[in-house]
């Protein structure tokens, strides 16, 4: 008893370190600091890569016997007078934007909608079709532009820019509906059923409860729609043929590579102004999209 009795009054020990292993500088180094610094450098080094050989001469681009390859003597602004002046850049680069933006816009206004009805009106087999929906996502683009092209050329809209605007949904909106499903499921039903006995009607109930709640998962699946449309390569291609509405992935490809000659400096400063936008807006927006990973509402 008397053995019982001091052990049940001694202290209890904790033992666990947690991120006390952390402590020490050369863990810290190996556990946090290397890996960071690899994940930066394989992160960073393509814009890095990208940004020098904008700016390096013609004859340095080649010639690693005198040149280094990661550094660059006597930057010029050559490669970028050429591509903004002297070839159709800043329009394409006007159209990405524009068919981006409207793909996207027509992406998440049907996603909204296909999203909300299978999570939350619950009809018969709103499960089977959702699961297809995000199976539709997995059919590879390069199978559906012979079908959509023929709709394209029926609706004439050949060589525009609103032939990509509405195809470019097509493997937009499985995806974001998909993702929105998930979201919306996280939202907690006792407000929408709060609503519906105030006597909300459900485009009410969508607008005004669940819309603001799912702001997140709507930049989320915005920002997914958008990167998708700018980087598009094989619809654009097929259904656009004059240079004035070509976008940038077709256009820098297109116009800047003549036959066996590169223009690589013009290249990758094509590349490099058209990977900006993109970054900018992740940058802005990145807390919602972290955010949109973790769920909406704790019950």
């Amino acid at each position: 008893m008397t053995m019982s009795s001091n052990q049940a009054t001694a202290p209890l020990a904790d033992h666990v370190e947690g991120m006390g292993y952390l402590s020490s500088l050369p863990r810290r180094v190996v556990t946090v600091y290397l890996p960071l610094l690899v994940f930066v450098i394989v992160l960073l080094f393509p814009f890095y890569w990208m940004a020098i050989t904008t700016v390096k001469p013609n004859d340095q681009l080649t010639d690693y016997a005198n040149h280094s390859p990661f550094w660059v003597v006597g930057p010029t602004l050559e490669h970028i007078r050429y591509l903004l002046f002297e070839t159709s850049y800043p329009g394409w680069l006007l159209n990405t934007i524009y068919v981006s933006v409207g793909a996207t816009a027509l992406a998440l206004f049907a996603s909204v909608l296909a999203a909300y009805a299978i999570e939350r009106i619950r009809f018969r087999g709103s499960r089977i079709v959702g699961l297809l929906i995000f199976l539709a996502y997995l059919v590879p683009p390069s199978i559906l532009f012979i079908p959509l092209a023929f709709i394209v050329f029926k609706l004439g809209i050949y060589d525009s820019k609103l032939a990509l605007i509405f195809t470019y949904p097509t493997f937009l909106i499985p995806f974001c509906t998909w993702l929105l499903m998930g979201y919306f499921r996280s939202i907690p039903y006792e407000l929408e059923e709060s609503a519906l006995v105030d006597g909300a009607s459900r485009w009410q109930i969508l607008v005004r409860v669940i819309l603001p709640l799912a702001v997140p998962g709507l930049i989320s699946a915005g920002i997914f729609a958008f990167t998708l449309s700018w980087n598009e390569f094989i619809y654009a291609l097929t259904f656009i043929q004059s240079s004035e509405n070509k976008t940038v992935p077709v256009g820098v490809l297109t116009e800047l590579v003549r036959g066996d000659i590169f223009e690589w400096g013009s290249l990758m400063a094509g590349a490099l102004f058209g990977s900006l936008p993109v970054v900018i807006l992740y940058s802005f927006f990145v807390d919602y999209y972290v955010s949109s990973m973790t769920g909406a509402v704790k019950e």
